[in-house]
């Protein structure tokens, strides 16, 4: 058995249960929540592991700007410059602690740093309102919403070392900031600037508000000796229907149905296969695909409140690497299908015409490392 492939190949699995899912790229409010069962693809990583406690640090890069409609690219919003322009850094921080071998709890955090541009939050992004077009930035960075979760193998990696199933079950604690705000611009009829504070945009605030809880699965099948299949899926559950953040405060009225912030379910699976490369021990390739998104309709409570649904569908190439008590692996999640579907709010619309649009990135970059003790 090659063990080289033993000791990676369930790494993807644990890599990026989002995007990794802090946000998914681009105005879909994802929030991340990572896998949070240890790696190993065999009963030979639970023979070779060091340790009861493995510690990950793990970074995430996107920059969104491309808006749909439905699954329809508005590509007149960067031609003409109206595009809104999420970047997201974030450093995700996690431990775990595996009593046994089929037994693992984890802790979660991730670190945010967030950015976004537009025109129609600020002038707007009508010449007559804009003359100069110009574009400003808000911004939002700290802690996010913690998880908390537990992890079990269904059968002892001993006894079927080349298939299994995890099954996991978290609970999302409302640690990050959901009420974020900073300055927006605007102009008197003069022309003279000022500035009002208001909560940012949704899909840079650090977390939703509310208790959640989540359910995971994750699993693997060695084809060959070089060779592993691995699948993993996730549904948060966030029974609350808004955290009582008002978009708008400055507005004369606050619609009943948009006015607030809403706290919204997200789901993400990925499915791949990770091939060991015999020249270079512990390093091993993988290629899969993945999905993730939010939905219009949460599975249990209400939808309503503010929200942009819809879902990425990615090719995902990366790279996994373990050599003694330490791993790492890189992802690139390249988008090929972005969907904006219909919220709560335009369901409602008797005509069945109105659909908002949502930012999407063309790709993620997710890099993590870890260390069993």
């Amino acid at each position: 058995m090659n063990t080289s492939l033993c000791r990676v190949g369930l790494l993807a699995l644990c890599l990026s249960l989002p995007t990794q899912l802090i946000h998914a790229q681009g105005c879909v409010a994802v929030r991340h929540m990572s896998c949070a069962a240890p790696t190993g693809s065999s009963a030979d990583f639970f023979k070779q592991r060091t340790g009861h406690w493995q510690v990950s640090a793990g970074y995430r890069f996107f920059n969104s700007y491309k808006h749909f409609v439905g699954d329809v690219e508005q590509k007149q919003r960067v031609e003409q410059g109206t595009q809104v322009i999420n970047t997201s850094h974030a450093l995700d921080l996690g431990i775990t602690y595996m009593p046994s071998l089929r037994w693992s709890v984890s802790v979660n955090l991730p670190i945010q740093n967030n950015d976004r541009s537009s025109l129609y939050e600020h002038y707007g992004n009508a010449v007559a309102a804009n003359p100069d077009q110009l574009r400003f930035h808000t911004k939002s960075q700290g802690i996010g919403d913690l998880r908390i979760s537990g992890n079990y193998w269904l059968v002892n990696p001993y006894k079927l070392p080349k298939a299994n199933v995890a099954l996991g079950l978290g609970v999302k604690l409302p640690t990050g900031n959901y009420a974020a705000t900073d300055n927006f611009h605007r102009r008197t009829k003069e022309g003279a600037d000022y500035t009002i504070n208001k909560p940012v945009d949704q899909s840079i605030q650090l977390g939703d508000g509310r208790v959640g809880f989540s359910l995971e699965a994750q699993g693997y099948w060695q084809l060959s000796k070089s060779l592993t299949a691995y699948a993993n899926g996730f549904y948060l559950f966030n029974p609350a229907a808004t955290n009582g953040v008002v978009r708008s405060p400055e507005a004369t009225s606050i619609d009943l149905v948009t006015g607030t912030f809403s706290v919204a379910d997200q789901f993400a699976a990925r499915l791949g296969v990770s091939q060991s490369v015999r020249f270079i021990p512990g390093l091993a390739v993988m290629l899969g695909g993945r999905v993730e998104g939010v939905p219009a309709i949460d599975a249990i409570g209400s939808s309503t409140g503010f929200r942009r649904p819809g879902y990425i569908v990615s090719v995902e190439p990366g790279l996994a690497y373990m050599k003694g008590n330490y791993s790492a692996a890189l992802t690139v999640p390249v988008a090929v299908y972005r969907n904006r579907t219909k919220s709560y709010a335009d369901r409602l619309d008797p005509l069945g015409i109105k659909q908002g649009d949502a930012a999407f990135a063309d790709y993620l970059i997710s890099f993590n490392v870890s260390r069993w003790f």
